[in-house]
């Protein structure tokens, strides 16, 4: 059985590396809490604990960036990285599921 060969991901800086792990993991806590996708009220909560640090390493990458003078966001070349990542399967988790009629 041949390994699964994924897409490569981009040439990141090792700040946007930093920031699009956060970001993923933030997005994982995120979809971790949401009340349509069940669960119980132990796991939400520990989803959120862990949400407040996620959410302060990602402040963190980001102002790392700025001190560093990456003043802008490269949108194309992140979101190829976030899809190398499963990053739209990962933010589906935090969308409103569509209703059934």
């Amino acid at each position: 059985m041949e390994p699964t060969e994924f897409p490569p991901l981009p040439a990141l800086t090792r700040a946007e590396g930093e920031f699009v792990d956060c970001y993923l993991a933030v997005l994982d806590q995120v979809g971790r809490i949401n009340p349509p996708h069940g669960g119980d009220t132990y796991s939400a909560l520990r989803a959120a604990q862990a949400l407040a640090s996620g959410a302060a390493a990602l402040r963190d990458a980001l102002a790392l960036m700025h001190e560093r003078g990456e003043s802008r966001l490269h949108a194309a070349t992140l979101a190829r990285a976030l899809r190398v990542l499963d990053g739209e399967r990962r933010a589906g988790r935090v969308a409103m599921p569509p209703t059934t009629n």
